[in-house]
C-alpha cells in the first residue's frame, strides 16, 4: 500500500500544543476527544494528536526544561509519563488512550522529535533488534536548537534503521494513526531538512505495517525538496510556527502561492495549526481567546481550506463558543476543502487577492481577500473564471445567493476579511 493512500484528503483534527504546550494530560486529551466525537466527527474531523514532551513528567507549560531526565524504556525509546497519562501504567504506553480514542470513532496521533534521546546516548542503553547501542548511532553534532531532548541519528551507522524500526513498531502496537515528527523539515538550522532521517522514518513506517500518516515539522520546508517530501511523507510544514498575529497570516499568502499546485491526494503542504478559540492556557503567551478578529479568522479558514492545507485546531475545544464552532462545521466550506482541486492565486493587486479552485462537478470556488486596512470592493471578471458569461454564486460563509452574474463577481470586504463563493453556470 502506497503511503499516499493513508491521507487521501487533507487531515483534520485537534492538536494539544496551542492550548497546553508541552504539558497536556490524559484527562484533557480524553475530554477533547469526547467533544470532537459529539460535535465535529460528523463534519470530517477525526484526529486527536498529543503534542510534544508527553514523556516529560514535570512539563508545565510551553517552555522546555533543559537536560532533564525523561521516561524511557529498556530499548532507548521514550514512553508516556504515567503521572500525566495514568493509563500508560504497567508498560502499556499509549495503547489504552488510543483504544479510547478509537472507541469514539476517531484516530490517535502523537508528536515526536527527530533522533534518539540524549539520555539514552549518555547512558549507552541498548537498541531493540541489534547488538549496537544508542551511542553507536547518535550524531551528537546534530541536535535541535530549541529543545535538548534528542540527538540526531546518523543514518549511515549500523543499527540506525533498527532503532527507527523498533520505534515505529512500538507506535504501531499502541495503535497510533498519525505521527508529527519535529525538528526535521525546516531549512534554517543545521542544514535541514534532514533527508536521511526522513528516509529512515519512511522505511520504519513501511516496516511497521500500519497506515500511519507522517507529518513533518517545523517549516519552512524548501520547495526545492517538494518531490522528495511527496515520496516520503503525507504532510509537511511550509511555515515556521504560526500564531494569532496578522503579519503571520498576511505572510501565508506568499507561502501558499509558492506551494501552489502541490496539494494532492496523500501530499499536503501544511499552513500549520489553527490558533482559534481559547489558546495559551498553559503558555508564556498567556491564557487568552485568539487575538484574531472574526474577519481575520474567516480569512485564515478561507485560505487554509481553498489551498487544502491540513486543518489542526489548536484551542481547548470544550470552551468553544458558537462562533468558533461555526467556523469548524460549515459543511459547504469543508466540502470544498475535501473535494476541490487545482487551487491557484488568480491575481494579487495591492491589498486585493483572488484565489480560484475547481469543483468536483464542474463548478468553481472563488476566494476574495482584502488584506488592507479599509473596506474594499474586491472583484473578479467572470471571463477569468473560464465558465462562460452567465453564472450564479453562493457565498459559503453566509449562505447568501447572488442573482445572475454576467460580467463580474464582487463583494464589499472588511479590512483583513474574505468572502468565499461557489460559482456555477446559470441554468
Amino acid at each position: 500500500m502506497n503511503h499516499w493512500e493513508f491521507a487521501p484528503t487533507p487531515p483534520m483534527g485537534w492538536n494539544s500544543w496551542d492550548c497546553y504546550g508541552a504539558s497536556v494530560t490524559e484527562e484533557e486529551v480524553r475530554g477533547n476527544a469526547d467533544y470532537m466525537a459529539r460535535n465535529l466527527k460528523q463534519h470530517g474531523w477525526e484526529y486527536i494528536v498529543v503534542d510534544i514532551q508527553w514523556y516529560e513528567p514535570e512539563a508545565v507549560s510551553d517552555q522546555y526544561r533543559p537536560f532533564v531526565r525523561l521516561e524511557t524504556d529498556a530499548y532507548s525509546r521514550l514512553i508516556p509519563a504515567v503521572n500525566r497519562f495514568p493509563s500508560a501504567e504497567g508498560d502499556l504506553g499509549f495503547k489504552p488512550l488510543a483504544d479510547y480514542v478509537h472507541s469514539l470513532g476517531l484516530k490517535f496521533g502523537i508528536h515526536i522529535m527527530r533522533g534518539i534521546p540524549r539520555q539514552a546516548v549518555h547512558d549507552n542503553t541498548p537498541l531493540k533488534g541489534t547488538v549496537v547501542t544508542a551511542r553507536d548511532i547518535a550524531h551528537t553534532c546534530s541536535f535541535c536548537g530549541w529543545n535538548t531532548d534528542m540527538y540526531g541519528v546518523d543514518a549511515s551507522k549500523e543499527g540506525a534503521q533498527d532503532y527507527y524500526n523498533s520505534l515505529f513498531e512500538l507506535y504501531a502496537s499502541w495503535g497510533v494513526d498519525y505521527i508529527k515528527v519535529d525538528d526535521i523539515a525546516d531549512s534554517w538550522l543545521h542544514g535541514g531538512p534532514h533527508l536521511a532521517e526522513i528516509g529512515l522514518i519512511r522505511k520504519a513506517i513501511d516496516h511497521a505495517g500500519r497506515s500511519i500518516v507522517l507529518s513533518l515539522s517545523p517549516g519552512p520546508a524548501p520547495v526545492k525538496h517538494a518531490d522528495f517530501l511527496e515520496n516520503h511523507a503525507n504532510v509537511w510544514r511550509m511555515t515556521d510556527d504560526f500564531w494569532d498575529r496578522w503579519p503571520l497570516l498576511l505572510d501565508m499568502f506568499d507561502r501558499c502561492s509558492a506551494w501552489e499546485g502541490r496539494p494532492k491526494p496523500g501530499c499536503w503542504p501544511d499552513c500549520d495549526m489553527l490558533p482559534l478559540g481559547r489558546i495559551g492556557i498553559r503558555s508564556v503567551q498567556h491564557d487568552r481567546w485568539t487575538n484574531f478578529t472574526k474577519d481575520e479568522q474567516v480569512t485564515m479558514m478561507t485560505l487554509w481550506t481553498i489551498f487544502r492545507s491540513p486543518l489542526m485546531f489548536g484551542g481547548e475545544m470544550r470552551d468553544n463558543d458558537e462562533w468558533t464552532l461555526s467556523l469548524l462545521t460549515n459543511q459547504d466550506v469543508l466540502n470544498m476543502h475535501r473535494h476541490s482541486y487545482g487551487a491557484r492565486q488568480l491575481r494579487r493587486d495591492g491589498d486585493q487577492v483572488v484565489w480560484l479552485a475547481e469543483g468536483p462537478e464542474g463548478g468553481h470556488f472563488v476566494a476574495l481577500f482584502n488584506t488592507g486596512e479599509i473596506l474594499a470592493e474586491v472583484s473578479v471578471a467572470i471571463a477569468d473564471l473560464g465558465i462562460g458569461s452567465g453564472v450564479k454564486a453562493k457565498e459559503l460563509w453566509t449562505g447568501k445567493q447572488t442573482g445572475l452574474l454576467k460580467d463580474t463577481l464582487s463583494a464589499a470586504i472588511p479590512p483583513h476579511g474574505a468572502a468565499l463563493f461557489r460559482v456555477s453556470a446559470a441554468e
